[in-house]
């Protein structure tokens, strides 16, 4: 291909879009706002444009979503991962009652030496279809029946009204 052919440095798109308007020469005015649209493109970008419209017509040069990043962990990965989450820890030999973001950071690595962030260890395990759940925090020492006897135990505010014509009671 080519080498590039840089546009002089007198000339911005501004200053040839402004002669465009003034021309009286049509060709002449096709070409300066055609320099003006691609000043610093490369002869290689003006290639790929041409095959890009030539194999998928117009819409061939709309600009498509990037690929991103590889996932760090494959589907296999993935799949240990939550298997393990479903099996959930063992206090003997993993150290922890409940699985944290952290812990499963710690497993990946030492499972697989891949080393993953605890954000991206929390879009994982989203992407997965888990959620964080906590449970209601209870002291170890709380009496069963502790929070039963401490509820509020008042009639309700509102009551339903005698019918109408009813007589009242007596008091």
């Amino acid at each position: 291909m080519g080498k590039a052919v840089a546009l002089r440095a007198d000339y911005d798109a501004a200053k040839l879009r402004a002669l465009a308007r003034v021309s009286h020469d049509a060709g002449q005015t096709r070409r300066l706002l055609a320099l003006a649209a691609v000043g610093g493109v490369t002869l290689q970008m003006v290639r790929d444009w041409v095959l890009k419209f030539n194999a998928g017509g117009p819409d061939g040069l709309i600009d498509g979503k990037a690929p991103g990043p590889e996932p760090l962990l494959n589907g296999e990965q993935q799949k240990a991962v939550a298997a393990m989450i479903d099996a959930g820890p063992i206090a003997a030999a993993h150290g922890v009652v409940r699985w944290r973001l952290v812990d499963l950071v710690q497993w990946v690595f030492e499972e697989f030496r891949v080393s993953v962030s605890q954000q991206t260890m929390s879009r994982i395990v989203r992407s997965l279809g888990y959620r964080k759940l906590s449970a209601r925090p209870k002291h170890h020492a709380q009496a069963d029946g502790a929070i039963a006897a401490f509820k509020k135990t008042s009639l309700p505010a509102w009551r339903k009204l005698p019918a109408k014509g009813a007589s009242s009671p007596a008091t």
